[in-house]
């Protein structure tokens, strides 16, 4: 019988004939954590992930990856839940199947390289929570960044899985930067230092198929240990070059659950799994299985999902991402940056930006933190530069880089661009060469005392000490210090249901004012506000739990004066929504009034009211998607007023103080 024959026998007896391959492909799945992150900015909640957990884990899969990359910054600083609790939950119902997490290397989960004692807590508290496999990546592939976290992993008889990002500075892989005689010394490095498995991490969705198919084949002919390629869907090319690699020999791939698939996503595994149904490379996947957690997905979660979608592209890929590189993930903050500050229209400048600032900034691949490294910049240098100035507003992270704080870059910073960012740097104005983290004191102990009585163990502290001022504020919430601000709070399946049946009628033009005669129902406690943004009109809905089901009470056109800018769907609350912590009109003091030149998060102030103050010096921090810009006294003069507070929200053009 002919191989086709014998597949087609198979297929039709899928059931009971079903060989087992030869050669499986193992398949690690990646939607309760990058799925997620890469769709609707990991704000999938845990209690969303419980109602399938128990069906994946019956799948076969090589591993789940449940935590680490944003997942730890945005559960507590967006849905007032506790990072470590989430390990802990899906492990009692995920038993059988191996967690993976997305390590950062010195990064940990965070922007910028943390001390050895730090990282050294860190990696030994995931390990007890419940992390198996530690996908370590370093941002520049400098792997002196492994050498705190690698030893701890393998203390704890872990998994340590080392990581290539995968970039490329040439239309297709090759040049003189990034060829295959890089990505296979970098190979060769990580299996001297222990590597258990390799992965190719391509997170802009770049690698072609047939670059994918030389790749891989002269990775599994250089080292020993499996190969793992993590492909996103952005450009289209990922399912080709899955296949590709597969051909080449490839051991394990990241797929996505096809409810969180696609876009920047990555490709659907589900296609996958029929493609290779009886040959030698046979996931032994059960489909209907997967049809019938996709069901639960479809129905029961991502309807609560639904409006942080970007529905305003009819394409599900991006090719615009071969050009500037750029991670979907990472294009989409951008996008929502310039939105906040009515600069939307700046967006083809920023392309056009984008790769000048990472040639300047050495050529470094753009996956977290470096993409929002040169991403901020890139913004800051088209909204505050001039034909007589570059690099006007250098971000915190980019002095850091400069000084070496990151590590060595592929290809050398621009001279003259090193030579601005450390004007004054505090550490130095000569980069450094040593190992990074040699140059940070300890950081442990100080946030155990700085943190001391609210704090009630060490992951407490150490998510304090990883998160200073957001952690801070968890901690408030989560120990009944504070109330929990609304938009923080879960939303149930038929809140969403609610909204999306009145964003049905205002589009279908249903939505009719009130009559006059008709009284408005009491206001009760339970009532919940929502946004509707509806083309250019912007509603307030409220929305009041009666017998368990919501009841629309009202609906409210918006103060036009108040509204922001236009969107095709409601988005989600973000701390750039809440209301300014500061009053933007002029303040009472005389003065001179210093103001948040783009929207942000207040760290912290560097003076006090009475100090007096030379124009140039810093007077505070403010954090505009997770970079710290330092803001300078834009005159001489004593501080005569401070508007905010370290862990405030401002908008652009909040007074943050006043200098006379």
């Amino acid at each position: 019988m002919s191989d086709h024959n014998k597949l087609k026998m198979t297929k039709m007896n899928y059931d009971k004939d079903r060989p087992k391959a030869e050669n499986p492909l193992k398949i690690m799945d990646i939607s309760l954590r990058d799925g997620h992150q890469s769709l609707f900015a990991t704000r999938g909640r845990t209690e969303d992930m419980i109602p399938v957990a128990e069906q994946i884990d019956e799948i076969g899969f090589w591993a789940v990856e449940t935590w680490g990359g944003a997942t730890f910054d945005t559960t507590h600083r967006y849905l007032n839940e506790d990072p470590w609790e989430r390990l802990r939950t899906l492990k009692r119902y995920i038993k059988k199947t191996p967690f993976s997490m997305l390590l950062r290397a010195q990064n940990l989960v965070g922007y910028r390289n943390y001390a050895d004692d730090l990282a050294e807590a860190f990696v030994e508290r995931a390990s007890i929570n419940g992390v198996d496999i530690f996908r370590t990546f370093d941002a520049l592939n400098d792997y002196r960044n492994f050498e705190t976290v690698v030893p701890i992993i393998k203390k704890c008889g872990k998994h340590f899985q080392g990581c290539i990002c995968y970039t490329m500075t040439e239309p297709r892989m090759g040049g003189k930067v990034y060829n295959i005689e890089y990505y296979v010394a970098k190979a060769k490095d990580l299996e001297k230092m222990g590597a258990d498995t390799i992965c190719i991490k391509d997170m802009a969705g770049l690698i072609a198929p047939y670059d994918a198919y030389e790749l891989i084949k002269a990775l599994k002919k250089a080292v020993s240990i499996p190969i793992h390629l993590h492909s996103h869907f952005t450009s289209g090319m990922a399912p080709m070059s899955h296949l590709k690699a597969i051909e080449a020999g490839v051991d394990i791939i990241d797929t996505c659950m096809s409810p969180y698939a696609y876009r920047t996503s990555h490709p659907a595994l589900e296609p996958l799994v029929m493609t290779l149904l009886g040959t030698n490379r046979d996931t032994g996947f059960d489909i209907k299985a997967l049809a019938e957690i996709n069901e639960i997905f479809e129905k029961d979660i991502m309807p609560k999902y639904r409006h942080l979608l970007d529905d305003t592209k009819m394409s599900i890929i991006d090719i615009n991402v071969l050009l500037h590189q750029t991670p979907g993930g990472m294009l989409s903050n951008l996008i929502n940056q310039l939105r906040e500050m009515d600069a939307l229209d700046k967006i083809g400048e920023v392309y056009k930006e984008l790769p000048r600032v990472r040639k300047d900034l050495g050529q470094i691949p753009l996956v977290t933190p470096t993409s929002q490294i040169v991403g901020i910049q890139t913004v800051n240098n088209v909204l505050f530069d001039d034909d007589k100035e570059r690099y006007k507003m250098i971000t915190g992270q980019v002095k850091d880089l400069c000084y070496g704080l990151y590590g060595k870059t592929a290809v050398p910073i621009n001279p003259e661009v090193i030579k601005k960012a450390l004007k004054g740097y505090e550490r130095g104005e000569e980069p450094i060469t040593c190992r990074p983290a040699e140059v940070l004191d300890p950081e442990l102990k100080k946030a155990q005392e700085e943190i001391k009585g609210l704090a009630v163990d060490i992951d407490d502290e150490i998510l304090y000490a990883i998160f200073p001022v957001t952690g801070k504020k968890f901690l408030r919430y989560k120990y009944g210090k504070e109330q929990i601000p609304q938009d923080m709070l879960p939303k149930t399946l038929e809140d969403a249901k609610a909204e999306l049946e009145l964003l049905k009628k205002a589009k279908a033009g249903l939505l009719v004012e009130k009559k006059e005669a008709e009284e408005s129902p009491e206001e009760c406690e339970n009532l919940r506000e929502f946004k509707v943004f509806v083309d250019d009109d912007y509603f307030k809905v409220g929305v009041e739990e009666i017998g368990g089901a919501p009841v629309v009470s009202y609906v409210q056109p918006a103060a036009p004066a108040s509204a922001p800018a236009p969107a095709a769907a409601p988005k989600p609350a973000t701390a750039a929504e809440k209301p300014a912590a500061v009053p933007t009109a002029a303040p009472a003091s005389e003065g001179s009034p210093l103001t948040a030149p783009l929207p942000g998060l207040i760290v912290s102030y560097k003076v006090k009211e009475g100090d007096s103050v030379k124009k140039g010096d810093t007077i505070v921090i403010l954090e505009a998607m997770k970079m710290e810009n330092t803001l300078p006294a834009h005159t001489d003069g004593v501080v005569k007023e401070i508007k905010c507070k370290s862990g405030d929200n401002v908008a652009k053009g909040d007074v943050l103080c006043v200098i006379g």
